[in-house]
């Protein structure tokens, strides 16, 4: 019984694997395809990568997407840290409901958000452009740090911090000098979430941009109206590819993270 359920389990999961990256695989090889058609094989070239970079709209296009990723990574991983230390020390009755509406914009359609921002900067009289994205990007980012650096402040002790405010440290040096070297990794790992949902963010954008003011993943969007040539597909390719190295960074961070000892591992040691 237990082998029919492994060999099941194998398939199952062989299956969901070729379902789900296949379209990857075939937009990645149809990238260097020679034939404008992406369903028909021509020959291998690097033309389109040539051309794609030879594009002024798309090179202009991933200067904003770089300066809406970095910008909003950083503004995130300040207000989401600022927020998760302040949550850990606050005793509130309510505590737990803020904490859940800190981080709704994850569980919240991103439709639903766009049609907000949309409303609240019209509201406001705000001009939409790069200041709109900024913030738009920023306010649905800051759950991804807020998560991170909350789940590292709960396995802190905080007898780090006592100790150094014991020694003479006030509490805004304490937090410099012990709180934040521990939780800059959870930071770091925030910010790159931050980071590649930015990138990745089409919905919202629509909603928030403004006349001139184009992304790469609205760039996509747009060129798909007049047809996929090979030049989009290897635009995607290098999205995702991007994409994969930011995974790939945020499970490097986690892992020397978790390879570090903790606080009571350390003083078992030292007492032995």
């Amino acid at each position: 019984m237990i082998k029919k359920n492994s060999r099941f389990s194998s398939v199952y999961l062989a299956v969901m694997l070729v379902l789900m990256y296949l379209p990857i695989v075939l937009i990645i090889a149809y990238s260097f395809n020679k034939s404008r058609l992406s369903s028909v094989w021509t020959g291998f070239t690097m033309d389109w990568y040539r051309q794609l970079f030879a594009d002024d709209d798309i090179l202009a296009a991933l200067i904003n997407t770089l300066i809406l990723g970095v910008g909003s990574g950083i503004c995130a991983a300040v207000i989401g840290t600022l927020g998760a230390v302040g949550m850990a020390k606050a005793k509130l009755p309510a505590k737990g409901t803020m904490e859940y509406v800190a981080t709704s914009p994850i569980i919240t359609p991103e439709i639903i958000l766009g049609m907000v921002d949309l409303a609240f900067f019209s509201l406001i009289g705000l001009k939409f452009g790069m200041l709109t994205l900024m913030i738009a990007h920023t306010s649905f980012c800051i759950p991804y740090v807020y998560m991170q650096v909350k789940s590292r402040l709960v396995g802190i002790d905080p007898s780090y911090v006592e100790a150094a405010m014991d020694l003479g440290a006030s509490r805004g040096r304490a937090f410099l000098d012990v709180t934040l070297p521990m939780i800059a990794p959870a930071i770091a790992t925030g910010m790159l979430l931050s980071f590649a949902m930015s990138i990745d963010d089409v919905v919202i954008s629509v909603f928030v941009t403004g006349v001139g003011v184009n992304t790469l993943p609205l760039k996509i969007y747009t060129s798909l109206k007049v047809g996929v040539t090979p030049k989009i597909n290897a635009l995607c390719t290098l999205m995702f590819l991007a994409t994969l190295a930011i995974v790939l960074l945020i499970q490097l961070s986690r892992r020397r993270n978790g390879a570090r000892p903790s606080g009571d591992g350390e003083n078992k040691t030292e007492n032995e």
